[in-house]
């Protein structure tokens, strides 16, 4: 049987791709780069996938992909999970299961496998995107179906001559271009923190560089300038200054709670700023209306429901949301925190010409705004009055 694997090279797609091997299968091993693979980390994959006994191995970068087709619209929305979790890992799935879906059909496969555990959301994401996409495949996941326990896994591949270090099978570590995710061993329970030396890629804020650092993002239509590059780039300057860290619990897909730290440092700078810019220029109802819809659009990318009709319409509005979302802002960081000290945009609504918070205006008289206040909240007098 010849069988597509989607292949990161970590503990369990290793088990899988060796058992396969094992079993007299003909394995595809395609490695999707949605970021955090630095070239030496590929070159290893790659080698590590030969030695597992791939038949033949491909990576694709999926960069760009990721960038165009999710992290623009969780840009536009600043979307965060639960308001701390920037969705580091949801995005990223749907387009690892796109290419495999792609990948596999163009091969002639008899069946696609991934590495899903049956507690986790990426067992779903995976799956509804590949039955989307190539109907009638035959999905493997022996990890879910066997319960294959990460012990096991490592046990298996140092009977078969490629043992594991203990950091492998402690953490279940996943880096790509919108942050990284942690879980094992402390996630697993809410009172505890994972170790110092288990964060992957941030400075501790603590010992982060005094003084922090000083610079302006702009943005065009609600996006950076500079696009993926830029993300890429604030990736490097937010993980120097200790920026990004953070813990989500929240329910999974299947209702169960679950718990991952995770490092988001391009995330945290753009969405904060993103935030700001757009109290600059949007309209009080075009942000209230823009969250609601943001966070429908966020939970249903992060439940696997990418693919359903609705994200569409949400993406339609949500670009069109982002017509003026353009301008400066500058931002501080230092050990950890992201500070926005200044903004500016053409299409800025806050104009001294025409008032002053606190202090005067021109858009109306004293006699208009006691008349105003008199009828404001009228309802509240009334009910006092009623209830007294």
């Amino acid at each position: 049987m010849h069988i597509v694997l989607a292949f990161s090279g970590g503990l369990d797609t290793s088990y899988l791709l060796r058992r396969f091997v094992a079993e007299g299968h003909r394995v595809t091993a395609i490695t999707v780069d949605t970021g955090g693979f630095p070239e030496e980390e590929r070159a290893a994959i790659a080698t590590r996938a030969a030695e597992l006994g791939a038949h033949a191995y491909q990576l694709v970068d999926a960069r760009q992909r990721v960038y165009d087709q999710h992290l623009a619209y969780l840009i536009k929305g600043h979307i965060r999970r639960g308001g701390v979790y920037p969705l580091c890992v949801g995005a990223e799935r749907v387009v690892q299961a796109q290419v495999i879906a792609e990948q596999a059909r163009s091969l002639g496969a008899d069946a696609v496998a991934h590495g899903s555990t049956g507690a986790g959301n990426d067992q779903i994401r995976f799956d509804v995107a590949i039955r989307t996409l190539l109907p009638g495949a035959r999905i493997l996941t022996p990890i879910r179906d066997e319960r294959i326990t990460r012990d096991i896994s490592a046990a298996y591949l140092a009977a078969q001559g490629f043992p594991v270090s203990a950091a492998r099978k402690d953490y279940s570590i996943n880096q790509g271009l919108w942050g990284v995710t942690i879980g094992g061993k402390e996630t697993h329970d809410p009172w505890q923190n994972i170790p110092a030396e288990v964060w992957p890629t941030t400075v501790d804020p603590a010992k982060a560089p005094e003084g922090g650092v000083e610079f302006v993002l702009s943005f065009d239509k609600g996006l950076p300038e500079g696009g993926l590059q830029k993300v890429i780039e604030l990736e490097r300057i937010g993980a120097a200054h200790g920026v990004g860290r953070g813990y989500h619990l929240g329910d999974t897909i299947l209702g169960i709670k679950g718990r991952i730290a995770f490092e988001a440092p391009a995330a945290e700078i753009l969405l904060t700023a993103h935030r700001e810019l757009e109290k600059l220029v949007l309209t009080r109802l075009q942000l209230s209306t823009k969250d609601v819809l943001a966070q429908q659009y966020g939970a249903l990318l992060h439940e696997g429901l990418y693919f359903d009709p609705i994200m569409r319409d949400i993406e339609a509005f949500l670009d069109s949301s982002q017509q003026v979302v353009t301008g400066d802002v500058r931002l501080h960081l230092e050990r950890g925190r992201v500070e926005v000290r200044g903004l500016r945009s053409r299409y800025s609504m806050m104009d001294e010409r025409v008032g002053k918070y606190g202090e005067d205006n021109s858009l109306w008289s004293g006699a208009d705004a006691r008349g105003f206040a008199t009828v404001y909240g009228l309802q509240g007098v009334l009910a006092a009055r009623a209830r007294a």
